[in-house]
């Protein structure tokens, strides 16, 4: 047994918390920028992009976000392409992200009248220029409690990456928890390292939804 005292303990563990940051900032804002994307596409008037939208979406919502990691990570060691667990993990990630995002977003879009964009129309604005400066404007006030609220589900889906050897927070704890064999201590630190990113954010959410809401 090695000797750890618990500041050693908290210490790694921190460790492992920055990593967990840093892959929930990766996942989030590059799954952002994809989700984007794959929104325009839903929204397009091209029945073939709408279609390559929604099945984008129903692949990574409708697959576990471990099969997607194992998919990345094995399968892509298998066509021979050597590829580490942090880039593996954000790459799975930042797909998972995008996929939910795009979802949320497009509600989001959508919940705006039409007349808006009849409107906008009218000033022989374009499709895009029409989304840009004067839908997605009314929009984002709709969409930033939800994806305020979906950035805890994205720091939670981190934990995950510790099944193909990224070192963030849970898979720092199980060493931790396998060298001190203090495993209730080890895995209480976790949940509260998790608890401790997670409720404020939660908290925001909810804060920015009954704001929006009252100025709506």
């Amino acid at each position: 047994m090695m000797d750890f005292s618990l500041w050693d303990t908290i210490r790694n563990l921190l460790m492992g918390l920055k990593w967990t940051v840093a892959l929930s900032l990766v996942a989030f804002i590059g799954g952002g920028v994809m989700g984007l994307l794959v929104m325009v596409m839903r929204i397009s008037r091209s029945a073939f992009w709408r279609g390559a939208g929604r099945a984008y979406i129903e692949v990574f919502q409708g697959t576990p976000l471990l099969m997607q990691l194992f998919l990345v990570f094995f399968g892509l060691g298998l066509a021979s392409i050597d590829i580490s667990p942090w880039l593996a993990a954000a790459v799975a990630l930042i797909l998972f992200t995008s996929a939910f995002l795009a979802e949320i977003w497009r509600g989001c879009v959508e919940s705006i009248s039409a007349g808006q964009w009849e409107a906008s129309a009218s000033l022989a604005l374009t499709p895009l220029e029409q989304l840009r400066h004067v839908i997605l404007p009314q929009a984002l006030r709709i969409a930033v409690a939800p994806t305020v609220g979906f950035s805890v589900q994205v720091v939670k889906g981190t934990a995950v990456t510790s099944i193909i050897g990224f070192t963030e927070l849970t898979k720092t704890g199980g060493m931790l928890a396998n060298a001190t064999f203090q495993p209730f201590m080890v895995y209480g630190f976790v949940a509260l390292g998790y608890f401790l990113l997670c409720y404020p954010l939660s908290l925001s959410a909810r804060y920015l939804e009954r704001k929006l809401h009252a100025a709506a």
